[in-house]
């Protein structure tokens, strides 16, 4: 299996990354006159005139403590999206390598190859949503850099099979990047367990789902030291602002809320998928570990324009591979349900 190093492009291995005025000062001042800041302050908020710590070290030894990963085996983005890009730059030379990754899927992985010039490779998940390992494996070459597997699913639901997630870590010739934004709704332990067997492993996880900050775009990869290394090598220097890095620190400090509605929305999926499995419109409701649900109905675009009409937007996936005929569902509060259910029963 090829070292990490052998998969890093040339250029960035050499590449000198900008060098902040927070990253060559990191003792104790209380005159702050090496950033060309607003030394007058903000119309705003206290300390807005100021840039935030480019690294978050306050937010990574936060998170330290509830993930159990080291701080220095952590990447802080503006949202995952950022993570998968800075990947894609690290690792994948354009025009020339590619990636794999298994519709139905999270589109964000295909958009940051295009936009970065690399090939994509799609190996179907089988009928039931999960790998089919041998395919991947026969779908790579010398140039697959990547292979994005995201559990639990989008838009699907579903958690892919450890087993077969760790059969491919060990045969894969490349980076894994395994996206669990939606983990903290699954019964399925997260795959972060697997960072201290294999360097070619990457994490993504998110403070927009569960933690409910997905309007302060704060995303986590969690990685070997030499992965991370790169990966503040490339990203902009401020990437995450003071704002976004305060609130995930509270939200981190109420982990008591934030699992009382996870409950809740587990809850919530449980009720909704009961209440409409009986409907005649609906098909199939496919199992589901995430907050939302994939529903095969009988005419997906009619049952989707009635419910916009009535205020109430889901997501058409009918033309997704392997999701014809389906809607995706958020699970919302109970009054949202209610409504939903109320209005699927009607239609």
């Amino acid at each position: 299996m090829r070292t990490v190093e052998e998969l890093v492009r040339k250029n960035i291995k050499s590449l000198k990354p900008y060098s902040s005025a927070r990253d060559e000062f990191k003792g104790v001042a209380t005159v702050f006159l090496d950033a060309n800041e607003n030394s007058y302050g903000s119309p705003v908020a206290e300390k807005f005139n100021r840039y935030p710590d480019p690294l978050q070290i306050d937010l990574k030894e936060k998170i330290s403590t509830i993930k159990g990963v080291p701080a220095g085996n952590m990447f802080i983005g503006n949202g995952s999206d950022e993570a998968i890009d800075v990947l894609f730059r690290i690792f994948c030379e354009p025009g020339k390598d590619n990636v794999i990754i298994c519709p139905p899927t999270y589109g964000m992985y295909e958009v940051s190859a295009n936009i970065n010039d690399v090939e994509v490779r799609k190996v179907n998940l089988t009928t039931d949503y999960q790998l089919n390992g041998e395919a991947i494996l026969k779908a790579a070459d010398a140039n697959s850099k990547m292979l994005f597997i995201c559990s639990p699913n989008n838009p699907t639901g579903n958690t892919i099979n450890a087993t077969e997630v760790e059969a491919l870590v060990q045969h894969f010739d490349g980076i894994m990047v395994i996206d669990e934004a939606y983990i903290n709704y699954s019964k399925q332990p997260s795959f972060i367990s697997l960072l201290t067997k294999y360097p070619n492993v990457v994490i993504l996880q998110t403070f927009s789902k569960a933690w409910g900050l997905a309007a302060l775009r704060v995303g986590m990869a969690f990685a070997g030291g030499p992965i991370i290394s790169y990966m503040n090598k490339v990203k902009p220097p401020y990437n995450v602002n003071l704002s976004s890095q305060q609130q995930a620190i509270q939200a981190l400090e109420n982990i008591e809320w934030v699992n009382n509605l996870i409950k809740e929305t587990v809850s919530e999926r449980s009720r909704l998928i009961e209440a409409i499995k009986p409907l005649t419109i609906v098909n199939k409701i496919y199992p589901s570990d995430a907050n939302f649900i994939l529903v095969k109905v009988v005419d997906a675009k009619g049952i989707y324009d009635y419910l916009a009409a009535k205020g109430i937007v889901v997501r058409d996936r009918s033309k997704v591979e392997l999701c014809e005929g389906c809607l995706r569902i958020t699970i919302g509060t109970p009054e949202e349900n209610d409504v939903v259910i109320d209005a699927l029963t009607n239609y």
